[in-house]
């Protein structure tokens, strides 16, 4: 009998069982799950199903691993997502997204994103254009979807976003819009440790930077620490990055944004991200850094940020307004089996 993975829907696995050999006339939602292999070590003609397709994607270079989940049947621990984002043994992402069912009525899927470290996260600005690309090209939506007006509600961990969306001439999502809601600065939705819940603004002797610092505490849905500053090029962002992370300033920790006001229409930002370490793009960082830098009157209405990779636009709203590309870079099935770094024996 063939081994099944815990992944797989307990329908699915059972064909396995049964030992049905033609898999072509499975249904599309087993089908899914498999992952052909020489039979040496299985039945003649079963083909194995520990395995899990998945979609590489990114937005301005921040990656992630997809995979779908409409049916909520998938449960996904800290350990694979770890494995999967390892960037030498496994897919590589700075992120995975599930993409579930929303069990709110303004939303249309649910985006459960957990950082590379395994950790769950709130809010990934990026990740919600990466998702809502991956659905609406392949047509699975059919809730809380205004194909018209093209927007749909993306239920996060912080709420629901709603989204707009531009085609390309091939008819595929190629921009996306989201609505990021409004930044508190209110010292206990960041959260600040009880001690510096008087001031948003908060000196931070970096020992690494060999300098004070003022941090810039905003909540976008999830912590940030904005430090303004000269072209970020050249701060040691991994040195510094978690150091303010892991400050007791921030009892959740904090994602951590190096920012260069270059006029008062364009930002440069490099970002630390909480869990995963330096990236290329964090939207909700760059939120974080137009709301601060808005609040202190070193910008206007509307911005362009640039980042390592790539460009994103800000504009206030009442809310922050957030664009910018979502690609797609292949679509996999990934091994389980083989998954994974090997054991080093001395």
């Amino acid at each position: 009998m063939a081994e099944t993975n815990r992944l797989v829907p307990k329908g699915c696995a059972a064909l396995v069982d049964l030992g049905v050999p033609d898999f072509t006339s499975w249904p599309p939602r087993c089908r899914q799950f498999i992952f052909p292999v020489e039979t040496s070590s299985y039945r003649e003609g079963i083909p194995r199903v520990n395995s899990l397709p998945i979609t590489k994607a990114h937005g301005t270079g921040n990656d992630f691993v997809l995979v779908e989940d409409l049916d909520g049947h998938l449960e996904i621990d800290a350990d694979l997502v770890r494995q999967l984002c390892d960037r030498n043994f496994g897919v590589g992402a700075d992120g995975l997204i599930r993409l579930a069912p929303a069990d709110e009525d303004a939303a249309a899927f649910f985006m459960d994103y957990r950082n590379s470290d395994g950790s769950i996260a709130e809010m990934c600005g990026n990740g919600i254009r990466c998702s809502t690309k991956y659905l609406i090209d392949r047509g699975l939506l059919t809730s809380s979807h205004d194909r018209a007006r093209r927007r749909v509600g993306v239920q996060t961990r912080s709420g629901v976003r709603q989204v707009t969306y531009e085609l390309g001439g091939d008819d595929l999502v190629s921009t996306v819009e989201v609505d990021m809601g409004p930044p508190s600065f209110e010292p206990a939705s960041v959260p600040l440790a009880p001690d510096f819940a008087e001031s948003l603004q908060v000196p931070f002797e970096s020992i690494h930077a060999g300098e004070r610092l003022r941090l810039n505490a905003v909540s976008m849905g999830n912590p940030h620490a904005v430090v303004f500053g000269p072209d970020p090029v050249g701060i040691d962002v991994a040195s510094v990055g978690r150091e303010i992370e892991k400050s007791a300033i921030f009892p959740e920790g904090a994602n951590v944004e190096f920012v260069e006001v270059v006029s008062s229409s364009h930002l440069k930002m490099r970002v630390w991200e909480r869990g995963v370490g330096e990236t290329l793009a964090c939207g909700s960082g760059a939120c974080a850094a137009f709301a601060a830098a808005r609040e202190l009157e070193m910008v206007g209405d509307s911005v362009t940020l640039s980042l390592p990779g790539g460009e994103l636009r800000l504009r206030w709203d009442g809310t922050i307004m957030m664009a910018g590309p979502a690609v797609e870079v292949f679509d996999a099935v990934v091994n389980l089996d083989t998954l994974g770094a090997p054991t080093y024996h001395r």
